[in-house]
């Protein structure tokens, strides 16, 4: 039996997993969270767990950030994430950072049964279209969009400054000075070629990056 804790701010997308696992025979939600702090708190009790299944953006510490804290308190627990980001980079960074697999919330139900089977039993998984990207990528380096340039601070710090955050709440967000957050903030401007948080705004909407 596949012991799953679910973290996701959103009760529907919580209840809809219940309602697709409680069809199989070998997978059970056997605890919730809905931020950051209830995942470390779920872990921290010594809970035994076979997976976890991460919603990438949730309320506080989040994304790549948590997922560090993670393989601190729990270095061998398989990590699914589970997210509204169709991005193939979002991806690859989530799965760099120590998750074992990442597949978009609008999969079919067979490929997340799929994916949380993979992953419970120590392999890896990422969604068949974000795979595909994932490929061009390589095959086409040139065509990459600026922000695949970005490394994965320079990447949640965009995301936060995105998020409205200020370089104090960064700092704190991701454990770090606030010298350190103007600097990536300075590099990452450079690299995709803006001048203001406006500019990152209207880039990130514009490629549908940072979705809900």
């Amino acid at each position: 039996m596949i012991k799953l804790l679910i973290a996701d701010d959103h009760a529907i997308v919580r209840e809809g997993i219940k309602k697709i696992l409680a069809l199989t025979s070998d997978v059970r939600v056997s605890a919730e969270a809905v931020n950051g702090i209830g995942v470390m708190q779920q872990l921290s009790d010594g809970t035994h767990f076979d997976l976890l299944m991460l919603d990438f953006t949730m309320p506080g510490v989040n994304g790549i950030a948590l997922i560090a804290q993670i393989r601190r308190l729990r270095p061998s627990l398989p990590i699914l994430v589970f997210s509204m980001h169709n991005e193939s980079q979002v991806a690859i960074r989530a799965i760099k950072a120590g998750a074992s697999g990442f597949i978009v919330k609008d999969s079919d139900p067979e490929i997340l049964l799929e994916a949380i089977r993979r992953v419970a039993a120590g392999g890896k998984y990422i969604d068949r279209m974000l795979a595909e990207q994932l490929a061009f990528d390589v095959l086409l380096p040139d065509k990459r969009d600026p922000h695949v340039l970005l490394s994965a601070r320079e990447f949640e710090v965009f995301r936060l400054l995105v998020a409205g955050r200020r370089i104090n709440e960064i700092a704190a967000e991701l454990i770090i000075s606030n010298k350190t957050v103007s600097t990536h903030k300075l590099h990452l401007m450079e690299k995709m070629q803006l001048c203001s948080t406006a500019d990152l705004v209207r880039y990130a909407v514009e490629n549908e990056l940072f979705k809900t």
